[in-house]
């Protein structure tokens, strides 16, 4: 749901600022291209891992891989980054 979080903040932004429907895509590096943002290099990173994410997690196949690797200290540094992301979006945007 992270992803989805930072998908539709960025569509929603699209949607504001541009004034037109958003890209249909999942590609949250598109969608920041398109929106000219500059992320700083960390929240970069964790966006391209983001993005890897998005996916996998629409196919059940993948879903018990990713419950193996995906710990709950993990997932909590990952809920902790988005939660850090979207406010850098709302602040910069």
């Amino acid at each position: 749901m992270c992803h989805l979080t930072i998908e539709k903040a960025l569509k929603g932004f699209f949607a504001k600022n541009i004034q037109k429907n958003p890209p249909k895509t999942h590609d949250l590096n598109y969608l920041c291209k398109n929106l000219n943002l500059k992320l700083p290099e960390e929240l970069q990173r964790f966006m391209d891992s983001l993005n890897d994410l998005s996916v996998p997690t629409r196919y059940p196949d993948e879903i018990e891989k990713l419950i193996k690797d995906y710990n709950k200290i993990r997932v909590k540094d990952i809920l902790k980054i988005t939660k850090r992301l979207l406010s850098w979006l709302k602040e910069n945007i």
